[in-house]
C-alpha cells in the first residue's frame, strides 16, 4: 500500500486501542523505520510513495498493546536530548521540562559555580539538562540500579558532567551541605491509586510512581532533608501530581519553607 494508506491503517488500529496520540505515534514509527523526519514522511505520503506495512508490523503490534512508544524506539526526547530508556526506568515526560527550566533559571542567576542535586534522577533527564545548560556542579541520586544504568549511559552519551550516586536519598542527600538547589521529580501517586494509562501502570517502575497512602511521603522526606542540605536562600523544586498543589504547599509551609509557589505545567495543570 502507499504511505498515506499505511499511516491511516496504523492510526485506525491505535485509535481503537485507546491511544490518544495515534496519528503522531503512527508517523513516528514509520519515519523512524525509514530514517526520515515526520515532515519528510508527510511530504512523501502526499506523493503516493509505496510502503510495505509488514516491515514494521511487530512494532505496530507492540504499540497497539500499549507498550510505551519510547520503549519500542529505545529513546525518549527531553529538551535538546534523546535519552536511552526501557524497562526498569521511568520514561521522562514533556511536562518535567518545566521543572528543569525553573532549575536552570535559578542556577543561571547565581554567580560562580553553584551546586545542585537531582534526587531520583531515573534516566538522568533533569540532571543532564542542568549540566548542559548551566555552569553548575551537578550531582544525581538514584536508588534503582537498573535506572542508574540508564542514567550512566545517558550522561556519557550526552557528554555532560554529572556525579551519579547510587543509593537511598534519605541517606545520600544528607552527605551534601551548602547546596544551592535540590530538584526532584519524585514518586507521588497514592498507593491505592492506579494510573489510567496502561503505558504507566504496566511499564513504569513502581519505585518511581508510588509514595505512601496520599502519595506525598517522598515529598515530605525531601522537604525535611533538603532543608538540611541546602544553604540559606537555597531552593527546592518539586514536581507533583495535578490536584496536589494545596497539600504540597501546606506541608512545605508547615515544615518552615518560605516563598512557596506553584507553577502550571505546559498544558495548564
Amino acid at each position: 500500500m502507499n504511505l498515506k494508506a499505511a499511516i491511516a491503517s496504523i492510526v485506525e488500529r491505535f485509535s481503537a486501542a485507546g491511544i490518544a496520540s495515534a496519528q503522531a505515534d503512527a508517523e513516528i514509527l514509520i519515519s523512524n523505520h525509514l530514517g526520515i523526519s515526520r515532515g519528510e514522511l508527510q511530504a512523501r505520503a502526499i506523493t503516493g510513495q509505496e510502503f510495505e506495512l509488514s516491515e514494521i508490523e511487530e512494532q505496530v503490534a507492540r504499540r497497539e498493546a500499549r507498550e510505551p512508544l519510547q520503549h519500542i524506539l529505545g529513546l525518549a526526547p527531553f529538551r535538546s536530548f534523546e535519552l536511552k530508556v526501557g524497562p526498569g526506568v521511568f520514561v521522562p515526560r514533556f511536562e518535567t521540562e518545566l521543572v528543569s527550566q525553573l532549575a536552570i533559571d535559578f542556577l543561571r542567576a547565581i554567580p560562580g559555580r553553584p551546586r545542585a542535586v537531582d534526587v531520583g534522577t531515573g534516566s538522568g533527564a533533569i540532571a543532564i539538562s542542568l549540566a548542559a545548560e548551566t555552569e553548575a556542579e551537578i550531582s544525581a541520586i538514584e536508588l534503582s540500579a537498573d535506572a542508574a544504568d540508564y542514567a550512566r549511559e545517558n550522561i556519557e552519551r550526552c557528554g555532560v558532567s554529572v556525579d551519579l550516586v547510587l543509593g537511598d536519598f534519605q541517606t545520600e542527600l544528607l552527605k551534601f551541605t551548602n547546596l544551592d538547589l535540590v530538584v526532584s521529580n519524585p514518586p507521588y501517586i497514592p498507593l491505592d491509586a492506579t494510573p489510567i494509562d496502561p503505558e504507566v501502570n504496566r511499564h513504569d517502575p513502581e519505585l518511581a510512581l508510588y509514595s505512601g497512602p496520599d502519595g506525598l511521603d517522598a515529598i515530605r522526606e525531601l522537604a525535611s532533608l533538603s532543608e538540611i542540605a541546602l544553604r540559606s536562600g537555597g531552593m527546592l523544586i518539586l514536581e507533583h501530581a495535578d490536584g496536589q498543589s494545596d497539600a504540597v504547599r501546606e506541608l512545605l509551609l508547615e515544615a518552615g519553607w518560605r516563598g512557596v509557589s506553584v507553577h502550571p505545567d505546559p498544558v495548564g495543570r
